[in-house]
């Protein structure tokens, strides 16, 4: 079965956008989340346009490569202008989660305005047997509270932004991780974690 993930760069104090994100201003003032994607001389095979350190390169293509389908919340949806019609990844159509109306969804969109649960499974049936991966704070955090999400990887960038959106928001309970993988590269730490479920404890 495919697997629910989500990858994000993350200031170390916790930030996926800098402050005043929105739509025509992107990710506010916290663009500095992403220049490890043009800081290298390894083109990624995925992307167009990136050039990342290898070790980067290496993690990043490595992690797009599964994508079949993407979930993004409202918010991320507006802060990215729409996606210009498309997609955050090259190939992968877009589940855009909303309870209000999104004028002019393009031909690679659809929206889905009755839960987290519902997006997903919308997005794993468009992924058929690769990956769903997770755009947004939010959408990660419902999607942890429902049970639904197997990893995270964090793209930790040594910068602390001070404010902004943060990638976590409260959860119900703890959230146990454990540890896959981290690999060091320049601008840029990749941490990649598997969530430990509940059921699964309890049977150890």
């Amino acid at each position: 079965m495919s697997k629910v993930f989500s990858a994000h760069a993350v200031s170390v104090d916790g930030y996926i956008t800098g402050r005043d994100p929105g739509a025509g201003r992107g990710l506010g003032d916290g663009t500095a989340l992403f220049d490890w994607y043009f800081d290298g001389d390894t083109a990624s095979r995925v992307f167009d346009g990136f050039k990342l350190s290898e070790p980067s390169a290496r993690v990043f293509d490595a992690v797009a490569e599964r994508v079949g389908a993407t979930v993004a919340g409202r918010a991320t949806y507006d802060d990215s202008d729409g996606f210009n019609g498309g997609s955050p990844h090259p190939s992968a159509p877009l589940v855009v989660l909303s309870h209000r109306p999104v004028p002019g969804l393009g031909e690679r969109q659809t929206l889905v305005s009755t839960g987290i649960e519902d997006a997903i499974t919308a997005a794993r049936e468009a992924a058929g047997d690769r990956d769903v991966a997770l755009m947004g704070g939010g959408v990660v955090t419902e999607a942890l509270k429902a049970g639904l999400v197997d990893e995270l990887v964090l793209h930790q960038v040594p910068v602390l932004l001070g404010a902004g959106r943060p990638f976590f928001r409260e959860l119900p309970a703890h959230v146990r991780l454990r540890l896959v993988e981290a690999v060091p590269a320049a601008g840029v730490t990749h941490l990649h974690y598997a969530v430990e479920r509940q059921e699964a404890r309890e049977c150890l």
